[in-house]
This record gives structure tokens, sequence and C-alpha cells, in this order.
């Protein structure tokens, strides 16, 4: 007599179809993944940071990393808000132009704002009245943002000169307990630390501490997350980024780049001349570092 046929359990068809399942939403996942990072075309990005922004390779590399790993998704459970923190010239407002260049090429104008706090409010006594019309002005664009399915950003340049009604109101906007459109946000925040970084680089430019852009961050963030705590908690919601001083190689490249921009025939023995006129501190350990930066560069090419 024929052996009676084993029945096969349902379960194993279940574990089959529970696999599939699985395995769909984990590639649908990667698929939007890619999309978010398409979209905000973040190669393009690094291309134009690292080609226009000189000497500042360890902020860059921050930035970068930051908004790659917050753009990678639309589910946030609190805004991004970067803060870079540097002497005068260094950078700061640039890379604050071009990001905000960028985005609004990859999401559009009315999703990009710039805050110059020294022109939309230089009185102290218009403080409250500056905080509410900003709360305002945020509101509606992550509102139209959520609308679009797409992160804004605003940038704030000249952040060590905020009132504290305005510092009060950027908290409110970053703190996680609000709505979930306001989750969905890049704040970029650019001021002048130039007594902490400068006295870092200065102190550490001889021998192998040289040169070490990616441990100027790791370094100098502990002790201006402490100085900027006094100042008000707003920063203890940032991701904190130094730009360090410039070299003399550094502001020729300043000078290459703009003279290029302008028509000028980039002739290195002027070039190198003009970058002597800048005033530098004391050389240490080999290195010359620009008291301002390559913030007189585009004065100087105008004269020529």
């Amino acid at each position: 007599r024929a052996p009676p046929k084993q029945e096969q359990s349902r379960a194993k068809y279940c574990l089959y179809l529970l696999c599939a399942i699985v395995f769909l939403q984990v590639y649908n996942a990667i698929e939007n993944l890619d999309d978010h990072v398409l979209r905000y075309d973040l190669e393009g990005l690094e291309k134009t940071l690292r080609r226009e922004v000189f000497g500042q390779q360890g902020a860059v590399d921050g930035l970068l990393f930051h908004l790659k790993d917050y753009l990678s998704t639309y589910v946030h459970n609190k805004p991004l808000v970067v803060s870079l923190h540097g002497p005068s010239g260094v950078g700061k407002s640039h890379l604050g132009r071009l990001l905000a260049g960028h985005f609004r090429s990859v999401v559009g104008e009315t999703l990009v704002l710039q805050y110059y706090v020294l022109h939309h409010c230089p009185q102290e006594a218009d403080a409250l009245r500056c905080a509410r019309d900003l709360s305002a002005l945020v509101s509606e664009t992550v509102g139209r943002a959520e609308e679009e399915e797409k992160i804004p950003l605003f940038v704030f340049d000249e952040a060590e000169h905020m009132h504290g009604e305005i510092l009060d109101a950027l908290l409110r906007l970053v703190a996680a307990e609000r709505s979930n459109e306001h989750l969905n946000a890049v704040y970029l925040l650019l001021s002048n630390g130039h007594r902490h970084v400068t006295r870092h680089v200065l102190h550490n430019s001889s021998g192998a501490a040289a040169g070490r852009q990616g441990s100027l961050a790791r370094e100098l963030t502990p002790a201006l997350r402490d100085s900027l705590g006094e100042l008000h908690p707003l920063w203890a919601e940032a991701e904190l980024l130094p730009l360090g001083l410039l070299e003399k190689s550094h502001v020729m490249e300043c000078f290459l780049e703009e003279m290029t921009r302008e028509g000028f025939y980039p002739d290195h023995a002027n070039i190198e001349r003009l970058a002597g006129e800048i005033e530098y501190y004391p050389e240490v350990g080999g290195h010359a570092y620009s008291k301002t930066g390559c913030k007189q560069v585009v004065a100087k090419v105008n004269l020529l």
C-alpha cells in the first residue's frame, strides 16, 4: 500500500509571502532614498562648494555630511540646524550664498529665505515686531513646502547681531514639539566666532598640527558650544561647524578667481603682489594667516 502524502504546511507559503513583502518595502525605501538625494542634486552642490570655497575643506565636508544625511528622507523628528562660525572674510557668507543659490535652483525661489539681521532688523526697538514677522514668514514658507513635499532653506547671516526676541522666535521654530511641517526644514546660521577660532588656529599651526582641517571642528566644537550656550539656548539645537583662518595661498586663490571673473589676465606675479598687500598675523610654523581673509579681494581687484 502506498504511503499517504504528507500535507505541506501553509506556514511556508505565508513565510514566502512575508519575505516578498519585506523585499518590496526595502526596495521601495531605497528607491525613495535615491529620489530624495537626486531631487536636491547634492553631487552638483558638492562640486560647486569644492570649486568656489577656498581653505575650508573640513567645514565643507561637515556641511555636506549633514545635508546628505538629512535630505535622504522626508520624514524627520526635528529640523536641521547648522551653525557656521569663523573670523571675518573666511567664506561664511559666500558659502551661505552658494547654498541658497543651489537650493533656489532645485526647490524654487519661494522656498529659500536669506535673512540679513542688520538689514532686515537693524533697530533693537523693532525686535519684537521683527520676530513676529519672521515667525509668520517661516511658517508660511514651510507650509508651502509641505504642500510641494520639498524641504525649504533658511539662511541667517550676521547671526551674532540677532536680538534676543528673534533668537527666541527661532528657537520656538526649530523646537521638536512643533507641527510636522516645521520639522522638514534646513536652517543655516552664519556668525562671527573669531575669538576661539583665531586663538586655536594660531596656537596649533606648528609641526604636525598644521593643516588638519578635519580636526578643527572636533577640537573647537566643545569650546564653541559652551561659549554660544551662554548667549542663547538656540545654539544647543545646532550642529556647529567652525571655519578656520585662510593662509596666503588661499588668498591668492581668491584673487585668481575674482580676476578671472572680472576678465583680467591672471598673472601670477600680479596675484602674488596683491596678496602681499593683505595684512597677516605673524608667521607661525611656516604659515601666514590673513587677518581679513579674502574680504578685501573684491575691492582690490576693482581698483585694477
